[in-house]
């Protein structure tokens, strides 16, 4: 039964906190915000829309593989994600020139995509204890969030958090400008491939709420949205972890009171919160 809401707002909100799973449900997305705030800004910057995307396709095999295993679904994710990041990352390596990295990279990851998308549909249709609810793997769920799914959740965060607080000043130079960094010392390609696997990470851990279709909305509209308002990088971090929890929060609640997934919310709220920024950005500009 879907809940209703009542003429009093105070009591709608205090109804989001009645039940465990929502309440796990709040704190999961609260730590996955904050993570694709972060992370996304670096995506939106350095321009790898594209590969973190794959990387969010890339979670439907995994889960649905590790379904077919008989092993948690979480597990699929992150093992998918990583694997995948890795592949892209060595695809980036192993390229001479500039124009030739980016067209070997971008070759590898559509590739990647393809073949993920196909397994993932096979590991579906061989597995059909799990037929009737593929759209909970694509689109999301707020439901059965677990305590130890948000202890893993939360130890991944910090761990990925962790790393990109080591190799923030290095990694913001080389996305400004890649050939000056390498000229300084600065060693791009590994920075590449670790800016990748923690990718892979915060897209497995954002995967778990918003499906493996919709990761991409949170994880590159808030942050796309705070660098149409502030092209500052400490301030740009701020705002994008802002608007993401914005975002999670507010497709949370609605969801909440309504029939459709989490993940439609996101998207949706993800992208009316870029177009606002667009039309903020154009009247500053005028």
């Amino acid at each position: 039964m879907i809940p209703s809401l009542s003429p009093n707002p105070v009591t709608d909100v205090q109804r989001l906190f009645t039940y465990p799973f929502m309440i796990n449900a709040l704190a999961a997305g609260t730590i996955v915000a904050i993570l694709g705030g972060v992370v996304g800004w670096y995506v939106v910057l350095r321009r790898q829309a594209f590969a973190s995307h794959t990387l969010s396709v890339m979670a439907f095999p995994g889960a649905t593989g590790a379904a077919l295993a008989g092993l948690p679904t979480a597990l699929g994710y992150y093992v998918a994600c990583t694997a995948a990041a890795l592949a892209i990352g060595r695809a980036g390596r192993t390229r001479g020139a500039a124009t030739r990295a980016q067209t070997g990279e971008s070759a590898v990851i559509g590739t990647v995509q393809t073949v993920g998308l196909a397994a993932g549909f096979l590991f579906l249709s061989l597995n059909h204890s799990i037929l009737g609810g593929p759209e909970t793997l694509l689109f999301g769920t707020f439901l059965g969030i677990t305590n130890g799914q948000l202890l893993a959740l939360l130890l991944v965060a910090l761990a990925a958090l962790g790393v990109l607080a080591v190799l923030a000043r290095p990694l913001l130079f080389s996305s400004i400008d890649r050939e000056v960094a390498r000229a300084g010392g600065v060693p791009v390609a590994l920075l590449d491939a670790l800016f990748l696997v923690v990718l892979g990470l915060a897209i497995a851990a954002t995967s778990q709420l918003t499906g493996a279709l919709l990761v991409f909305a949170l994880l590159v509209a808030p942050a796309a949205a705070a660098q149409q308002i502030t092209l500052r990088p400490l301030a740009g971090l701020l705002l994008s972890v802002a608007l993401a929890l914005l975002t999670i929060w507010l497709a949370l609640a609605i969801a909440y009171y309504s029939i459709y997934p989490v993940g439609f919310y996101v998207t949706t709220i993800g992208f009316a919160v870029y177009v606002l920024a667009r039309v903020t950005r154009r009247i500053r500009t005028r």
